[in-house]
């Protein structure tokens, strides 16, 4: 291994025949899989993530109209790091260093803290637990506002699951009855239906050459309020992923949100289970 590896050091652990390596930059998960066999599309130890392979998307996942933005009359001014498109992509953590909070065999937690700047001029306290059991992978996430006055927050999370097959022959399941329109910017601009479209997958089908890189929302809910989708299967594998209370789901080809308020001094948990 690289003595000093891209993505920072390196933290393992294991439950059974699962193996997950989290990265100290970004808390991102570089890598997992279970019973030999790969669920992510990860990176090496020997190279930075790309793509955003695995990273954690905050204060803000998706894009940011030319990094400018405002919040109760308090303007943001992100960095341009999308430059042929011209916006601010992902949030501000995904490259940072987290720092090491508690470690297990099977669970590892990480800390991060966003200071005040241009970008974002709220102080945010951001923590981060990966933690493995019989039935999978779960992530737990909270973020508190520092500051002394709101402030806008939203998260994501960035995984390229793979099914060890070509993506044209998988067949997908999301349970949601509409997507997010963008614009030639991949600008969000408004919704629409899936119904009759080739990005129904409502009902399992193949992906075939249907392009994804798409955000799907009016996701179908179960008695606990929880949306469980996307679900890929091959004729020889299964893979399911179950989100939390989110509103949305966003789904890429290759298989690889929206801000709210966080009051001052409050913290907010998101949790997704893959």
């Amino acid at each position: 291994m690289h003595p000093h590896p891209p993505s920072g050091e390196q933290h393992e652990i294991r439950d059974g025949d699962q193996v997950v390596v989290v990265a100290e930059v970004g808390a991102t998960l570089r890598t997992y899989s279970a019973g030999g066999l790969d669920v992510l599309d990860g990176f090496s130890v020997d190279e930075p993530s790309s793509a955003g392979r695995g990273q954690v998307l905050a204060p803000w996942p998706n894009r940011l109209d030319g990094g400018r933005y405002e919040f109760d009359d308090r303007p943001g001014a992100a960095a341009i790091d999308e430059p042929e498109l011209g916006n601010a992509i992902h949030g501000l953590v995904r490259w940072l260093p987290w720092l090491l909070a508690s470690k297990t065999d099977e669970a590892v937690a990480l800390e991060c803290v966003l200071h005040p700047q241009p970008a974002y001029p709220w102080r945010l306290e951001l923590g981060l637990e990966y933690r493995l059991a019989a039935d999978g992978l779960e992530v737990v996430a909270r973020a508190a506002n520092a500051s002394a006055e709101a402030a806008p927050f939203g998260i994501g999370f960035h995984p390229y699951v793979t099914m060890g097959t070509p993506v044209d022959d998988v067949r997908l399941t999301i349970p949601a009855s509409r997507k997010v329109t963008t614009d030639d910017r991949a600008l969000p601009v408004g919704e629409e239906d899936v119904a009759g479209t080739e990005f129904d997958f409502t009902v399992d089908r193949p992906v075939g050459a249907t392009r994804l890189d798409t955000c799907f929302t009016g996701l179908a809910r179960g008695s606990d309020g929880r949306s469980r989708g996307p679900r890929a299967s091959r004729p020889t594998a299964n893979a399911a992923s179950r989100s939390g209370r989110t509103k949305r789901s966003v789904t890429s080809r290759p298989t690889r949100g929206t801000p709210s308020s966080l009051p001052p001094g409050a913290g907010r948990r998101s949790r997704s289970n893959r």
